[in-house]
């Protein structure tokens, strides 16, 4: 996994396991997940996730062709949303990739136990304090003066365990391969926007940001545990130059608790009480933008905040058939507010409510079942959920109810082959923003969001197969999903611009790994996936979905030339976009192909140095299309801006662990 620009920045960040469908891929180790931005790892990684660039960090992704709140993503079993409307600070920017233990990719609807998991799950796990002491200090530098230091400190006994991690980072904006920096992006792509940066912002630093973790775990009895942790970041002018925007900030706190009981007789192997509380504040601005006039005198300002509560009773239990239970209650309330403030020209904004103080609050039962007949392992699991989203002000409340459900199957053919397959059914209710947005127009109005919306639903079958044969590993799989009632953004329309449109997915993946020899081995992946719209939107004719990304694939050849020292040269690359949303503002993309490099190595028992570079070929390229869902910068013509890549990307990356 190589590093990457800013968010790229940093290929030193540690994920010792990433876990697909609750397989492990054999090509994960502690040393091959790496960077500054989560986001870009998995892209990297996981061919069925892909990239959405906005900046130098704080990207987001596309998995299987789903974006937003179509896939969940969790820190801990805990929920974090981004404040953002405009998807500047999605979940995934608010955890620390140095901290993160594993990541499980969930593709498709099944997962009952979380509230609003439609079409596939990212679920991080943090890493806990271990006994003893121990700890680890490192400094990362690469192209662009990327700077990051990082500390982590460990320990306690039996009993009590805690860990404290702290980190700062900050980049300038990162050269695309044709040598322009995000100012010079803008101005390539409109030299008379509006939205270029003031000759006196031009070189701004892409973003500073600094992060903490604390945990505290105590055994409060032989088989009671409290778990007790908390996560600050702090992001600081955060550039975004393919929209109006810049975040002055972005601050997030994650506090999160869990208490677990074990053995407590016959019904009971393990209850557990989970707690969680996050909050962002998200002010994006044209401080340092040519519309904010001389001196930032017009300069305008959005405001926007958000909290997420959450508590999840859970019971297991097994059966005297060996069957595993397990029931539980899940409960969570989302606020979101969001106000514009003005200056000088602006003014006329100035208290103008977008989001109204809107409590999206959800109240669920789920229950799972998991049994081995032999050869063949089965689960089970249904949630049905109840759902009220209200806003303060006069806008109508809204109220969805769903039940979701599932089967899937893994059946052994023979030893080191397996058959899996699945078919599921789930839902997620529409967010304030596609139901109530409000956005000013020349000082008035304008109603962005569509209050009439119905829920979206997901009714999905998957089919692979696991196969381990001599030296090969390989992993095929197939997955057609029938999307009801898919909210989709209207650019045609002056106002409700989010529509209900009957939809489908289907596509395939391979992942796999073939070994050599012990030490040289070659990992493979392979992404597809196909989106349409049963019918054009009102007042368009495309009927291809937007944020589908065209093929990709990623070739790695590892060389493992010493005990816990690795060789890797990687070739990423995707087919060009050719079906895209026109409608909607979507371009074609050109086909690409990156190479990167990286020798991570072990100097001594403590010691681990990594060099690398990426792009080797210093090549331009963009990952991300443009669907005007998002706040994206417009020319005279209505094409909107595509943000390149980083160019060429130098890192070197010191550890000293104890």
């Amino acid at each position: 996994m190589a590093a990457e620009q800013d968010d790229q920045k940093d290929e030193t960040e540690e994920m010792p396991e990433m876990v697909v469908e609750g397989t492990r891929l054999d090509d994960i180790a502690g040393k091959e997940v790496k960077s500054a931005d989560l986001a870009e790892a998995l892209s990297k990684k996981v061919p069925s996730v892909s990239l959405v660039r906005r900046s130098g960090i704080a990207n987001d992704i596309i998995l299987r062709g789903q974006k937003k709140d179509n896939i969940n993503i969790l820190i801990d079993g805990g929920k974090i949303y981004g404040a953002c409307p405009n998807r500047m600070d999605p979940p995934t920017s608010h955890i620390l990739t140095n901290n993160i233990e594993s990541v499980e990719i969930t593709e498709g609807p099944y997962d009952v136990e979380n509230f609003g998991t439609l079409s596939g799950a990212v679920k991080i796990t943090t890493k806990e304090p271990e006994e003893g002491m121990h700890g680890e200090i490192s400094l990362n530098v690469g192209s662009w003066n990327y700077l990051k230091g990082a500390a982590t400190l460990t320990g306690g006994t039996d009993r009590v365990r805690a860990m404290a991690s702290i980190s700062h980072e900050s980049s300038d904006q990162y050269e695309d391969g044709d040598g322009n920096d995000f100012a010079e992006q803008i101005e390539n792509y409109d030299p008379t926007s509006k939205a270029r940066y003031q000759d006196k912002y031009r070189n701004l630093d892409a973003y500073e940001k600094a992060t903490f973790m604390g945990k505290l775990y105590v055994d409060v009895t032989d088989n009671q545990e409290l778990k007790l942790s908390y996560t600050a970041n702090r992001s600081d002018d955060v550039l975004y130059p393919s929209s109006k925007m810049d975040a002055l900030y972005d601050d997030s706190d994650i506090f999160d608790a869990e208490y677990i009981i074990r053995d407590l007789g016959d019904w009971s192997r393990e209850l557990s009480i989970h707690y969680y509380n996050s909050q962002v504040e998200h002010p994006m601005s044209t401080r340092y933008r040519m519309s904010s006039g001389p001196n930032s005198m017009n300069e305008m300002t959005h405001y926007i905040e958000t909290e997420m509560q959450g508590a999840k009773v859970k019971n297991s239990w097994d059966l005297s058939d060996g069957t595993a239970m397990t029931v539980g209650l899940d409960f969570s309330r989302r606020n979101w507010d969001g106000v514009f403030e003005g200056e000088g020209m602006m003014a006329m904004v100035d208290g103008f409510v977008s989001i109204d103080d809107v409590d999206t609050d959800n109240a669920a039962i789920f229950v799972e079942a998991e049994k081995n007949f032999d050869n063949f392992n089965l689960k089970l699991g249904a949630r049905y959920d109840d759902t009220t989203i209200e806003p303060a002000g006069m806008q109508p409340s809204n109220d969805y109810s769903f039940f979701s459900a599932y089967a899937f199957g893994t059946y052994g053919l023979q030893e080191g082959m397996k058959l899996f397959g699945g078919i599921g059914r789930s839902a997620r209710v529409p967010d304030a923003r596609e139901l109530y947005m409000i956005m000013p127009m020349m000082g008035k109005p304008m109603m962005i969001g569509n209050p009439d919306l119905d829920q979206v639903t997901n009714t999905e079958i998957d089919l692979g197969l696991e196969l381990h044969a001599g030296n090969l590993y390989i992993k095929p799989k197939l997955f057609y999903s029938w999307l009801g009632d898919f909210i989709i953004y209207n650019d045609s329309k002056m106002m409700r611009r989010f529509d209900n449109v009957d939809s489908t997915i289907y596509g395939f993946s391979i992942d796999g790994s073939y070994n050599f020899t012990d030490e040289v081995y070659l990992d493979f992946g392979l992404a597809y996936q196909r989106g349409e719209k049963d019918e054009a939107q009102p007042g368009q004719t495309d009927k291809d979905l937007p944020e589908i990304p065209p093929l990709k694939g990623v070739l790695s050849l590892n060389w493992e030339y010493m005990d816990d020292s690795l060789a890797r040269a990687e070739v990423v690359g995707a087919d060009s976009w050719t079906r895209y949303d026109a409608d909607n503002g979507e371009q074609e993309l050109d086909s690409w192909v990156i190479l990167n490099l990286k020798v991570d190595h072990a100097l001594t028992r403590h010691i681990n140095l990594v060099l690398g570079v990426d792009n080797v070929f210093d090549e331009t390229y963009a990952v991300s299309n443009t669907y005007k869902d998002l706040t994206l910068l417009e020319a005279g013509g209505g094409d909107v801006m595509l943000m390149n890549e980083p160019g060429r990307y130098f890192y070197l990356n010191a550890a000293y662990k104890f």
